[in-house]
């Protein structure tokens, strides 16, 4: 869903490589390290085009599962989007799908939404996240959201950041947003989740109520296979799945060849027609160019696609944290590594400090660096190689 920067001196073969953002200047985006070619759209220069695709004149469009709602294959995710005039021209771009949350930028992340609606309202499906918590607070949550989006009605409600059978199961926000949806105040209901995705997947499958119509996964190219076949379930079970973090950390990348790894990343995950959306995020026009180019291309991997996904998955390994969950256990003191690595990669790849402090703030204290024994020598293990100390560090 978000692009990050990488560090120095992690060579891509011959293709160039990722730089460190504690050492860049931090104005800089990825456009300053993307081939001026692979840009486009803005002041009428043309869109992008794959190193072999051909652009369509309209969209790619998909079915959101049981909810009937056709969705363009690439959304906006506004989580550090704060100009509303980029979020409109998303839309103007031919985007009709877009997710925001209750808790972006500390609550306004949905006023600058409401803001680039106006007048576009009908033609967007709005999606936007609550968290579990009391009755009370949760029903204040959904009208506070209507209120900031400007809207009597959203298309999607989703409770925000589950990682358990049990959260998909609560009661009392099942009960809350069952009601909400009564009033029509949402549509259909849903859940994102961060990690346990498989588990939080097939809860949602098995549950005998079918309550939530769409849900919201992790997916990219360094995503396992259990992810895939559990997506895959949702979707014949008749789950709408939205696709974030879909760039696999979004790192900035130099001289990758006609295509810049956004877009080769965009279409590996929408090479799996369980998909039915992706929502990268987009935070000037540049961006908007880049990703709403995809769903106008030929969406087939090309050998040059693929090179250049192998190339950026090999300088990103050592520091990309998976999600899955094996290095928990071997912590002594329980400390939550997946998500201090995903507050981590807010700080370091965002540069997004704000939103880096305020999802540490969201952990809970047994399971932050407060609980971190501070080890001579760090015994947690990372399966797929990180080193958790240096991580754990920063």
């Amino acid at each position: 869903m978000h692009r990050e920067t990488a560090r120095p001196c992690v060579k891509l073969v011959s293709e160039g490589h990722v730089m460190d953002p504690r050492t860049q200047d931090n104005r800089m985006n990825r456009r300053t390290f993307v081939r001026m070619g692979t840009l486009g759209a803005l002041a009428g220069v043309a869109l992008p085009r794959g190193a072999h695709g051909q652009e369509t004149a309209q969209p790619a469009m998909r079915t959101l599962g049981r909810t009937g709602i056709q969705v363009t294959v690439i959304g906006i995710g506004t989580f550090r989007t704060t100009e509303p005039p980029v979020i409109r021209k998303a839309i103007e771009s031919g985007v009709n799908f877009l997710d925001t949350a209750r808790s972006y930028h500390g609550g306004n992340n949905e006023a600058y939404v409401g803001e680039a609606l106006r007048g576009l309202r009908d033609k967007v499906c709005v999606a936007t996240k609550i968290t579990i918590e009391s009755k009370e607070k949760m029903a204040q949550a959904i009208d506070t959201s209507l209120s900031k989006l400007e809207t009597d009605y959203v298309d999607i409600m989703l409770l925000h950041h589950l990682s358990s059978r049990g959260e998909v199961m609560n009661e009392d926000a099942r009960d809350v947003l069952v009601k909400a949806r009564q009033a029509g105040k949402v549509k259909h209901l849903g859940v994102s989740t961060h990690q346990e995705e498989v588990e939080v997947l097939d809860a949602m499958i098995d549950d005998p109520d079918k309550l939530f119509d769409v849900a919201m996964v992790v997916y990219n190219f360094k995503s396992g296979e259990a992810v895939a076949q559990a997506i895959e379930r949702a979707a014949k079970a008749g789950i709408g799945i939205v696709a974030m973090k879909t760039q696999a950390g979004g790192y900035e990348t130099k001289e990758l060849g006609d295509i810049s790894p956004h877009q080769a990343a965009l279409k590996w995950v929408l090479q799996n027609p369980n998909i039915a959306t992706t929502v990268p995020s987009m935070v000037d026009l540049a961006q908007i160019a880049e990703d709403t180019a995809v769903m106008r291309m030929d969406l087939k991997l090309t050998r040059a696609d693929k090179r250049v996904l192998e190339h950026y998955g090999l300088a990103i390994a050592p520091y990309y944290c998976l999600r899955c969950g094996a290095c928990e256990p071997t912590c002594p003191h329980g400390v939550d590594i997946p998500a201090i690595n995903r507050c981590l990669m807010y700080a370091e790849g965002y540069r997004d400090m704000p939103n880096a402090r305020a999802a540490y703030a969201e952990l809970p204290r047994h399971a932050s660096l407060a609980a971190c024994g501070d080890c001579a020598s760090c015994v947690a293990q990372c399966p797929n190689g990180l080193t958790l100390a240096d991580q754990v560090r920063r």
